[in-house]
């Protein structure tokens, strides 16, 4: 049964950076999607016409609305931005590019609406049949990432790097992210991990594009993959029970 009476109850958080190809035709594709009453776009200081082209559409569209960062900071900054300016009771992440269809936003959204988990992630990995081809290696290393933290985290998801997140909008907002760039992945997952949040997994569409199409991550984002689930997933863990147990220690001294 439905836990939210909201007729339009979620919050769209694109990061963007010079994505002016893309951007309007994304946002427009949000807007469409009924249960969407809020888009929030994060220009993260682009060199190109992003920014001018999203004002324009939120001068005449009130449930759009564009944030800047002066300086280049990466997407999780971005993400984190836009998380703390939303206002309703569910938020999702979209890429301002066209890997992912916002047409599917209910499917990832309607656990949370309907109460189901706090948490719900978009695979790409669980549909078999038809999908799009992916490109080998960059499979292969989403999977990777996807296993390792899955070994640290004690959570079996089967795409940890995928775009499409969806949030109790509380519960992200609740979760300090300080990872500037693709590293949220990892860390918002360990913290989710840490928490015993309930998390569900729904097969999404994907259409990837090419770095010649204007993909950012690189080789050095799976490097810092790899360092983020580690700090996340095992070594702020520990120090979380270390802080704990001398809290406990103390106590009983006192005591």
């Amino acid at each position: 049964m439905s836990t939210c009476s909201i007729e339009k109850p979620l919050t769209v958080v694109i990061p963007a950076y010079n994505e002016e190809k893309t951007v309007a035709q994304i946002i427009d594709a949000v807007l469409a999607v009924s249960i969407v009453g809020e888009v929030i776009v994060v220009d993260d200081c682009s060199a190109d016409r992003t920014s001018n082209i999203v004002q324009a559409i939120a001068d005449s569209e009130p449930m759009v609305r564009l944030l800047r960062h002066e300086t280049n900071q990466g997407k999780g900054a971005a993400l984190r931005t836009g998380f703390q300016g939303a206002t309703l009771p569910f938020v999702i992440v979209q890429d301002a590019d066209q890997e992912y269809d916002p047409n599917e936003f209910p499917l990832v959204v309607n656990p949370l609406i309907n109460g189901d988990c706090d948490v719900c992630y978009g695979s790409r990995y669980l549909r078999d049949n038809p999908r799009r081809v992916l490109r080998f290696w960059h499979t292969m290393g989403n999977r990777f990432l996807t296993t390792l933290s899955n070994m640290v985290t004690d959570l079996y998801v089967t795409d940890m790097e995928t775009c499409y997140k969806a949030f109790r909008r509380e519960v992200i907002q609740n979760i300090k992210i300080e990872e500037n760039r693709f590293g949220f992945e990892p860390e918002v997952t360990a913290k989710i991990a840490r928490r015993r949040l309930r998390v569900m997994e729904v097969a999404v569409s994907y259409y990837p594009r090419s770095f010649d199409e204007g993909k950012h991550i690189g080789w050095k984002d799976g490097v810092r993959a790899v360092y983020c689930i580690f700090k996340y997933g095992i070594w702020r863990r520990n120090q979380s029970v270390m802080v704990i147990e001398n809290a406990e220690s103390s106590s009983e001294h006192q005591a």
